[in-house]
């Protein structure tokens, strides 16, 4: 959204250059619909504590993460933070870490080690080979189905 506001002041803009005229400030406010007073009060804006201290967590959870390889989660890296001083609970942590946009990385808990039941149906004969031909042994001539 704010690069859709961004593009249509600034063809305004070029708009306004081309045909010599200069571009007011009160003019593109009334354009976004925003008072002066708002705009203002925005340009002089100065973060309150909490979001210094929002941003400080942020760039330690970013650190922990990385250097955990990008695998630990909200509830290690809450425990890292405690070591080191912190007074912050898991569920700020991933809080935090989904407005960053980063997740721990998911290992499956087992591997599989057995095999299917129905593992022989899958088996194709895809060289045509015989299996269970009739065979000669020493001279004598065995078949499957003579038993011997």
């Amino acid at each position: 959204m704010t690069e859709a506001i961004y593009l249509e002041v600034s063809e305004k803009t070029e708009a306004a250059k081309k045909a010599g005229r200069r571009v007011s400030v009160s003019g593109m406010l009334k354009f976004l619909g925003v008072s002066r007073s708002g705009y203002l009060a925005w340009l002089h804006h100065e973060p309150s504590d909490t979001e210094k201290r929002r941003e400080a967590v942020k760039a330690k959870i970013q650190a922990i993460y990385n250097d955990s390889k990008q695998n630990y989660g909200a509830p290690k890296i809450a425990v890292e933070l405690c070591k080191t001083g912190e007074v912050i609970s898991e569920r700020t942590v991933g809080t935090y870490m989904h407005q960053m946009g980063i997740r721990a990385q998911w290992s499956k808990p087992w591997t599989i080690t057995t095999k299917d039941s129905d593992f022989s149906t899958k088996l194709q004969n895809i060289l045509d080979e015989q299996f269970n031909p009739d065979r000669m042994l020493s001279g004598v001539r065995i078949s499957p189905t003579s038993g011997q």
